[in-house]
């Protein structure tokens, strides 16, 4: 049988003059005051840095003339639909030539003219550079005194805490990262959270992150910024709360699961006496619902941890790669019926004398027999919601050996 060969394009040899190396997004939403001066002040510094560069300007739907200003300033803007300062600036990203991305706002609060620190670090080998304007300076006006004091340092701080992060300045809106590294991340956030994700996705996945001083200058709008304090700090943290089931959910929930189960043993063999009054059958209710609520916790954190394992290679842990190896369904049901055994062996003998004297004559051991059982029924069930977690996504490939 003869081989078809068909024709394909001609030869091109590599042209170096098509590299591109810097691209400068900005978002933009009705910034025809400032967005003009933004573009100009990024071309001339990528000029005077002798590097070639161009500016992409992602327009979200203005209505004030932003696109043709930033058009007849040199610019290359790309229209988004989507709503939303993340969903803006992954459009306008993903349009970027350049082998080096930096982004910021187009409200010219940021100075354009200054990207050289950027680019070094960059060109150094960092996969992200942030800028930190605690560093750099905040100008008079530039900042509220609730996000300089309160908003920044708490959400910076929580980060910082919950994924061990080098960051000072996590909300930076100007910052620059090597667009191959930027396009393992994955970001999917549409709102200003984008800028947290950036940040904890490049830390999960081990990326070079470094931070560069940068100034903060009021900016240039006659009109309220788009950030709404309340709701976008909200947002921020949030999606810091989702990416960590350890803060959210484990760590709660392990204290008060272990808070419940140690209170009512103690209630048990305390037998009352000089403590009857606070270890009475009330204190004892109070116990069982707040451990139950913690394995609770316990579990929703644990399953979480396992789906986000299974599904974002970024937040692939080797502690949970090891629990997945040992854990089975059926290791789970044991240990669930194991529970729920031991709570029929405690209440029975309650149960029985309450059926012949119409009292419960022993409340501390019923209350932690029916606690023991409600244990064990979530043990029993979540094994088998872990156990569809762990179905195979994709059909194995059959491998077939030739005699």
């Amino acid at each position: 049988m003869s081989a078809i060969l068909r024709e394909g394009p001609p030869f091109r040899p590599l042209d170096w003059t098509d590299y591109m190396e810097i691209s400068v997004v900005m978002p933009c939403l009705n910034e025809a005051l400032t967005v003009g001066r933004c573009v100009a002040k990024a071309l001339q510094s990528l000029d005077e840095m002798g590097v070639r560069g161009e500016v992409v300007v992602a327009d979200n739907g203005s209505t004030d003339g932003s696109p043709e200003i930033a058009r007849s300033h040199g610019a290359r803007v790309v229209h988004v639909d989507r709503k939303g300062y993340g969903s803006a600036l992954q459009v306008g990203i993903a349009a970027a030539s350049g082998q080096y991305v930096i982004m910021g706002d187009a409200d010219d609060s940021y100075d354009f003219s200054r990207l050289e620190l950027f680019v070094e670090r960059l060109r150094e080998g960092h996969d992200l550079v942030m800028g930190n304007r605690f560093q750099g300076g905040i100008r008079p006006g530039a900042m509220p005194w609730h996000h300089r004091y309160i908003g920044n340092p708490i959400l910076t701080g929580i980060l910082n805490l919950f994924f061990q992060t080098p960051i000072h300045d996590a909300h930076c809106g100007l910052r620059g990262f090597r667009k191959d590294a930027y396009g393992r991340l994955g970001l999917t956030t549409p709102g200003m959270e984008f800028a947290s994700e950036m940040v904890v996705r490049a830390c999960l996945s081990h990326q070079k992150v470094t931070e560069v001083p940068t100034v903060l200058h009021p900016d240039g709008r006659d009109r309220p910024p788009h950030l709404r304090s309340f709701r976008d700090g909200w947002r921020h943290l949030r999606f810091l709360l989702m990416c960590t089931p350890t803060f959210l959910f484990i760590l709660p929930g392990l204290f008060l699961t272990l808070l419940g189960l140690v209170a009512i043993p103690a209630a048990v063999l305390s037998g009352y006496g000089a403590f009857a009054g606070a270890f009475g059958p009330n204190f004892m209710y109070t116990a069982s619902l707040v451990s139950i609520g913690g394995f609770h916790l316990l579990a929703f954190g644990l399953l979480a941890k396992f789906y986000t394992h299974r599904v974002d290679p970024v937040f692939r842990d080797p502690q949970v790669e090891r629990a997945a190896g040992i854990f089975s369904v059926e290791r789970g049901l044991a240990l669930g019926l194991i529970l729920i055994a031991v709570a029929v062996a405690l209440g029975s003998p309650v149960l029985i004398q309450w059926a012949r004297t119409q009292r419960v004559t022993s409340p501390a051991q019923w209350i932690f027999a029916g606690t023991l059982f409600s244990l064990g029924l979530e043990t029993v069930f979540g094994s088998f919601l872990a156990g569809i977690i762990n179905l195979p996504r994709e059909p194995r490939r059959a491998e077939v050996s030739a005699d």
